[in-house]
């Protein structure tokens, strides 16, 4: 029974990946079909972005309430009602309506799934759970450029996704008497057991450094992706589609490098995963730094994206043992709200940044990201060590 529960749990991080890239790819046909202008995709997106950082707040309150099975049901739910309805609309307006339960829906599956993982499982099964939100992330827009070169139809492409997820919800709903397997015991406690708020979740000693932690790497992740093909065709003079190919090393090397560090997850604590995978993405930025060739900056991709793959799974799943299980919901709540609030906000710093001072100060801003990120992870072992706060 747990294993079946586990593959529900990995099929629905597939889901959460899923619509991550859906309007990047679509977006250049979209915006002709419904009289769009290219930055309103921005729009979409940091409503998305924004109601994502708040379900992820609320999220412990629901998980204390109806329990990890039932936001994981409603929050897919959410989601696959967002999608279908996009593959619907002919106005604007409705998809910044529709990007409020996509984002609703995001934050609160991130954090249920993580917490429940994090409290029953091993660290391996975390490292692989995000594993999983990569091949959803991966395959998203592999359907919509199926569905754009046979018959150009963006719509058809949402839908297409939207089944997907509807699948998963129906596999969810038959599944709720599983979800009882590990949470009986909380379940018959709820009423009994008080609920940590996020206010006192954030006076815990370590929390405010691990929440900075996360808000960096998540940022420098989202950044990455953003900038760094950009940087390849100023800084080292590639063309588009190779630039693009070096780009889709990084997330090579995050997929690898998590499925290695799931299997070392059983030798290796989370906070020595944490600090190696660190000190190797500062390694490979450093390199790309450096006036190195191209193939140089290929390799440092690859090895930014392997030494960054372990520390977001690590952090979340250390949470229920450095912070106490009754906080780790909150914690974790917060720890998600802290780097979805990154991935929106340091992309466009970066590139403001960009802009004005050249394409070169990206791989500098990126190394001085996970510069913050080691201190303020060294920074929380210390105070978990010595007991402060």
């Amino acid at each position: 029974m747990a294993t079946l529960l586990l593959i529900l749990i990995y099929l629905a991080f597939i889901g959460l990946g899923l619509p991550d890239a859906l309007l990047g790819s679509a977006w250049s046909v979209m915006k002709q079909d419904i009289g769009a202008t290219t930055e309103m995709a921005g729009y979409i997106s940091l409503t998305v972005s924004f109601c994502t950082v708040i379900s992820s707040l609320f999220a412990s309150r629901l998980l204390h309430r109806l329990g990890t099975g039932k936001v994981t049901l409603i929050s897919i739910l959410f989601t696959t009602m967002a999608l279908l309805g996009f593959a619907a609309s002919s106005e604007f307006v409705f998809l910044i309506l529709l990007a409020i339960p996509l984002g609703l829906g995001a934050g609160c599956v991130d954090a249920a799934l993580s917490n429940y993982v994090a409290l029953h499982f091993k660290a391996k099964h975390m490292s692989w759970l995000h594993c999983f939100w990569g091949i959803g992330a991966m395959t998203g827009p592999f359907v919509m450029s199926y569905w754009l070169t046979h018959g150009n139809n963006w719509r058809v492409g949402y839908f297409t996704v939207g089944m997907l997820l509807l699948v998963i919800v129906i596999a969810l709903l038959a599944s709720l008497p599983l979800w009882r397997i590990y949470e009986k015991g909380n379940i018959e406690e709820g009423s009994a057991q008080k609920l940590v708020s996020n206010r006192e979740a954030v006076r815990i000693r370590g929390v405010k450094s691990s929440m900075l932690a996360m808000l960096c790497y998540n940022g420098s992740e989202t950044a990455a992706g953003l900038w760094i093909a950009s940087f390849l065709i100023a800084g080292k003079g590639l063309d588009p589609a190779k630039a693009a190919a070096y780009t889709s090393l990084f997330y090579i090397g995050i997929i690898i490098g998590r499925v290695f560090s799931g299997f070392l997850s059983t030798s290796v604590s989370s906070k020595n995963l944490i600090r190696y995978g660190g000190l190797i993405g500062c390694f490979g930025l450093l390199v790309l730094v450096l006036p190195v060739p191209h193939w140089g900056a290929a390799g440092a991709l690859f090895i930014v994206g392997m030494g960054g793959a372990p520390i977001y799974p690590s952090i979340v799943h250390a949470t229920p043992e450095r912070f106490g299980e009754k906080a780790s919901s909150s914690v974790i709540g917060l720890q998600m709200a802290s780097a979805y609030t990154g991935s929106t906000l340091i992309p466009l710093m970066t590139g403001m940044v960009a802009g004005r001072f050249g394409m070169s100060w990206v791989p500098v801003i990126l190394l001085a990201l996970f510069g913050i990120m080691f201190v303020a992870t060294e920074t929380a072992n210390r105070a978990l060590k010595m007991g402060i706060r």
